[in-house]
């Protein structure tokens, strides 16, 4: 996996007014940004490959920015989401932060709310690629463990200790010892509670 490129920032809104005023703000902070006028025309050019933000209208024709966050989810895109809207109430708002939004910003925005909520979703997007990343290396890291330090990862990621280890698979303590120290070089890493986080959501 390639190092991330330069995040982009979506802006989906069917007012060309709001679209063209969100534009010139994150511009003027030195964001990348891109427009549509519909979530149909995002999805058409969509690349679940690139990284960024999603600033979306709730209320739009044929099909709202709910539905639009709804494909994304079907089609596993998790691309983070500022939902914006002039008739969202507060259900509405509750709602999308339980599904996953970063923030819901009421029209009229103010200005350094919605940048705000930006460089959260920006900064929620960069760990994300920064732990697929990690777990694209940890992937390829882990093929270069023989049969036997596998065996001892397996235990050792479901909780057990050297001693049980040792037992289940009829070594001795010290070679589980050495397995474990080999493993953790190969693989990069300083412990198995470190490979437990990384394990998570990536998977090796």
């Amino acid at each position: 996996m390639s190092e991330p490129i330069e995040p982009t920032v979506f802006v989906v809104d069917d007012d060309r007014g709001v679209r063209n005023s969100i534009r010139e703000l994150l511009i003027s902070v030195g964001l990348a940004v891109e427009t549509f006028e519909s979530a149909q025309s995002f999805l058409e050019t969509f690349d679940p490959a690139r990284r960024g933000c999603l600033i979306l209208d709730i209320r739009m024709a044929h099909m709202s920015g709910l539905a639009l966050e709804a494909k994304l989810a079907e089609i596993g895109a998790d691309l983070p989401i500022v939902f914006i809207s002039g008739h969202g109430d507060i259900s509405m708002a509750v709602n999308a932060i339980k599904r996953g939004a970063v923030d819901f910003v009421p029209k009229p925005y103010h200005e350094q709310q919605l940048l705000d909520a930006v460089n959260e979703a920006l900064r929620r997007d960069e760990s994300r690629c920064r732990a697929a990343l990690d777990g694209d290396r940890l992937t390829e890291r882990a093929h270069k463990l023989t049969a036997r330090e596998r065996q001892v990862l397996d235990l050792a990621l479901r909780g057990h200790s050297s001693k049980v280890i040792a037992r289940e698979l009829g070594i001795s303590h010290r070679t589980v010892e050495l397995h474990r120290s080999n493993l953790l070089e190969k693989l990069g890493i300083a412990s198995i509670t470190e490979l437990l986080r990384l394990k998570r959501g990536n998977g090796i």
